[in-house]
């Protein structure tokens, strides 16, 4: 599948493993997990016929296993920006309220595209580099959602 895609070895695996796997050589379930996330296909695909019924349930919970990892992982993402929105809101609210009811100057404006412009932006770097590192920890058969999908 990768040669007729026109992939090199380098997928996000290492080229030992694709190497092996290649050779017909043994590899874990997340391994294999991994490169049929990569050509985006179900890990059952990756073989020509299972031999074994025990061999079939375990492609099945890994499949399993990976879209529970996926979901729980999302959940998480979408709780992060569900609390961003909501503290979105009351900044926009009490902005809107101090700055109608004056005496702050007309500065305090700038806190609303402040906090949705840069909070934003602050907010996916701290995903990126905090919080997408200890979810590929705690649910390594999970991906990162991707722009958008939260």
């Amino acid at each position: 599948m990768r040669r007729a895609k026109g992939w090199t070895q380098e997928s996000g695996i290492t080229v030992r493993t694709i190497q092996r796997l290649e050779a017909g050589n043994d590899a874990s379930l997340e391994s294999i997990s991994l490169v049929a996330k990569a050509l985006d296909v179900h890990v059952g695909e990756l073989f020509q016929s299972v031999q074994t019924s025990h061999f079939s349930q375990a492609v099945e919970g890994l499949e399993s296993r990976t879209r529970a990892e996926q979901e729980r992982r999302n959940s998480i993402t979408h709780g992060i920006m569900m609390i961003f929105n909501a503290l979105g809101i009351v900044v926009t609210f009490g902005t809107v309220i101090l700055g109608t009811a004056g005496g702050l100057g007309g500065y305090i404006w700038l806190l609303i595209p402040l906090y949705w412009g840069a909070g934003k932006v602050l907010l996916g770097a701290i995903v990126r580099l905090v919080v997408d590192p200890k979810l590929n920890a705690k649910f390594p058969l999970s991906s990162p959602a991707q722009s958008g999908d939260s």
